[in-house]
């Protein structure tokens, strides 16, 4: 009970820190959606650390996947949905989440861990670099997409790879370049906030394939 209880805290404080930047900052919408989109990050490594096993995760997820589908039809926090463009990412967010727990919780916890990292730090920083920085910019399935954003997905995707690659086998791999490659291009494939999906599920399932194996 105590780490459910720990938990809702951290979820709790992240939503407190992105109300309160929305009080200071209310016309900068992507920011908003992406501090919780990289505050939630540390959140399976703390919940590893707290023991919680994969029924409580599935259990805790779930209930997060009902508040999100609620949300959508009531708009009880808008914060949450409140972008420029029509997104289910949020929702999308928490079923990679719950199917990354159901396939990697106890087999490849190295694998759950990279492919939530790619999705909430380099999908998330790709946001904000792209839409704080000029760049030169294309369009995929009406999606603008930048060349530093998606450069700072492939980075941040690497340096997860790496990092938790050789935090499992004490060497680097090559195919750590071949993970964050299909990571970055599948970002770009982001039309409704499926991205949220494809990258952390592939991203798990490469490296549970490429590296693990």
């Amino acid at each position: 009970m105590i780490n459910f209880i720990l938990i809702l805290i951290y979820i709790l404080t992240i939503f407190l820190v992105a109300i309160g930047f929305r009080r200071f900052n209310s016309n900068n919408k992507e920011v908003l959606r992406k501090i919780i989109h990289i505050g939630i990050g540390p959140l399976i490594p703390f919940a590893k650390y707290l023991k919680l096993d994969q029924n409580s995760a599935l259990i805790f997820t779930g209930i997060i996947l009902l508040m999100v589908l609620i949300n959508y039809t009531y708009k009880l926090f808008p914060t949450i949905e409140d972008v420029e463009r029509k997104s289910f990412g949020t929702l999308f967010y928490c079923i990679s989440l719950f199917i990354l727990i159901c396939l990697f919780w106890d087999l490849d916890p190295y694998a759950l861990t990279t492919g939530f990292f790619i999705m909430t730090f380099g999908d998330g920083l790709a946001g904000l670099v792209g839409k704080s920085f000029n760049s030169k910019s294309w369009i995929v399935l009406k999606q603008k997409k930048s060349f530093f954003g998606t450069l700072t997905m492939f980075l941040t995707s690497l340096i997860v790879v790496c990092s938790i690659g050789y935090a499992q086998q004490n060497s680097f791999n090559l195919n750590y370049f071949t993970i964050a490659f299909f990571a970055t291009l599948l970002e770009q494939f982001s039309f409704l906030g499926i991205d949220n999906f494809i990258v952390p599920i592939s991203s798990a399932l490469f490296f549970n394939f490429f590296i693990t194996s």
